[in-house]
């Protein structure tokens, strides 16, 4: 029912709560938005992304205004980058009043690639997120996540055997802890050169034949690949700490192999791995 003329309707969210508990994360989770995501070549590349957006609330607030999260991805008016989600965060906590917030947005992200001998163009998809978290107004950490999918070779069939030797499709995914902008496609690019081959949506005859035998003359367990990924990133001055994770989907076992290694950059890498 609409308010008569002059009445203002109450507001309960900026009640008082007397039971003075004061609430992490509060907000919106889940919520698909069009968006555009500013490339490396800087065209925009439209996509849907999920959001989830919390901010914090003080233990004398009955309950934060969710429909202003909504307001403020209404309000977008710029492709998203990292550091441009850095600014609709900033223009998050602003609107609803807040010091300390989380925003992070999971979207697919598609580049353009080329077979590696007849040169067919085609798009391969990858699983990127963007997350920017504020725990206080001098304090806030800005990450990316891409989970980029390759093929690896197995070097214990691969020796063993009289001839041929088991891959799998794998999935690297890694967490950067950022601290200036960077192109995600360089990332990218990383990880597959790190591959047994690269993976294309695309291939000829001419081009199965490439990656096939580039996978059988690269051939790395996932505890090679962890580590040769995470020693390319220890070198790159953007980021300040990373988590690189390798799970292989085994093509002749009902379960994967994984290896993880969490650094601190300049730390001792600390590495977990079950081979294949």
């Amino acid at each position: 029912m609409n308010a008569p003329d002059g009445f203002l309707l109450p507001d309960a969210q900026n009640s008082v709560d007397v039971r003075e508990l004061s609430i992490d994360r509060v907000g919106i989770k889940g919520i698909r938005y069009p968006i555009e995501i500013a490339g490396s070549d800087g065209k925009r590349q439209p996509t849907v992304a999920e959001f989830d957006m919390y901010v914090a609330l003080p233990k004398h607030l009955k309950g934060t205004h969710m429909s202003r999260f909504i307001e403020v991805l209404e309000a977008l008016d710029e492709p998203i980058s990292l550091w441009s989600l850095r600014r609709l965060h900033g223009q998050m906590l602003h609107r609803l009043g807040a010091d300390a917030g989380y925003i992070e947005m999971r979207f697919t992200y598609f580049v353009r690639k080329k077979a590696p001998v007849s040169g067919a163009i085609s798009w391969l998809d990858y699983e990127v997120s963007y997350c920017n978290e504020v725990t206080e107004p001098a304090h806030q950490t800005t990450q990316a996540r891409i989970v980029v999918p390759i093929t690896s070779l197995c070097p214990c069939s691969k020796v063993i055997s009289n001839y041929g030797a088991h891959n799998q499709r794998s999935h690297v995914t890694i967490t950067l802890e950022l601290v200036e902008p960077v192109d995600i496609l360089r990332f990218i690019r990383l990880v597959e050169d790190e591959a047994s081959c690269e993976i294309y949506g695309l291939l000829k005859r001419p081009d199965e034949k490439y990656v096939t035998e580039r996978a059988y003359d690269n051939p790395k367990f996932a505890e090679d690949l962890v580590r040769d990924v995470a020693m390319r990133i220890e070198v790159d001055s953007h980021v300040k700490s990373f988590v690189v994770e390798v799970e292989n989907f085994e093509s002749i076992h009902n379960h994967s192999a994984y290896a993880r290694i969490n650094s601190k950059k300049g730390s001792d890498f600390a590495v977990l791995g079950s081979g294949g």
